[in-house]
């Protein structure tokens, strides 16, 4: 099969003279379910462990008075001469009792997932960020895009000022997405909103590069980008909520990485 040559673009927008091949983890077929257990194995990590406490609604005297009293056998407070004596207690229908089935701290939130499995989604979501189409069907505005996969020389690792990567992006054509992204943040709908993460924000390009001199620092506050080392790149990062074909950049650098160190294969 032959491999695919692309464009190298500069800071100002323009192709470079010199043109490079595509490696050949860009040629791996498009494993939708391998992405999807991967992405999902990845954000369970994230989830931390929580439960009731193992004796609440417990702390009581309450025991069943049985039969032959013509009541009810709902355990009951013991005792006489006071408010509580003699009501129900303990069991999961009366005030103050114990839940049915309460949440525990020990359950196992984190999915395992198999080492050769996590790779071939990682090569797969890497192959389907050079597809047009999918790119698309995420919805990202690359109409101004020269080419999908966007590849820029290692000039962007040294940006270090965020007005220099919003100035890159419009001369890259860019920018377009980032104002998509802008106008997708909402605020999200239940209980999660007293919980630390009351917004949700949709996800923008993704920045892959090989080293960091200055560029992460400068696009991290610009909202729905991620900035990766491409020897940390993961399925989440290439898929975000298991759909594969977000709209990255990739260094020059960090391609040749990809083939040279041979990253990700079995």
């Amino acid at each position: 099969m032959s491999r695919k040559v692309v464009d190298v673009y500069n800071l100002d927008g323009e192709p470079e003279d010199e043109k490079i091949t595509l490696p050949p983890i860009f040629d791996t077929p498009i494993r939708f379910d391998v992405i999807k257990r991967a992405v999902l194995a990845t954000a369970s990590a994230k989830r931390q462990p929580y439960g009731t406490d193992p004796y609440a609604g417990k702390r009581t005297t309450a025991e069943s008075w049985g039969v032959g009293r013509a009541v009810a056998r709902v355990p009951r407070v013991k005792g006489r001469g006071y408010a509580a004596a003699s009501m129900g207690a303990f069991a999961p229908m009366t005030v103050g009792g114990r839940r049915t089935h309460p949440s525990t701290a020990e359950k196992k939130w984190k999915q395992k997932i198999n080492k050769k499995e996590k790779r071939l989604a990682i090569r797969s979501a890497t192959a389907a960020t050079s597809l047009l189409k999918l790119v698309q069907s995420r919805g990202h505005a690359i109409e101004e895009v020269p080419q999908i996969p966007l590849i820029v020389t290692e000039e962007i690792e040294t940006l270090e000022k965020t007005k220099e990567v919003i100035e890159f992006f419009e001369k890259i054509g860019v920018i377009k997405d980032i104002e998509r992204v802008k106008k997708r943040k909402k605020v999200r709908a239940g209980k999660g909103k007293r919980r630390g993460r009351k917004y949700k924000q949709a996800k923008g390009p993704l920045i892959v590069v090989s080293e960091d001199q200055g560029i992460f620092k400068a696009a991290n506050n610009i909202p729905g980008i991620d900035i990766c080392n491409v020897k940390n790149l993961n399925a989440e990062l290439l898929a975000p909520g298991t759909h594969p074909g977000r709209l990255t950049i990739w260094s020059k650098s960090a391609i040749k990485t990809l083939e040279t160190e041979n990253l990700f294969q079995q």
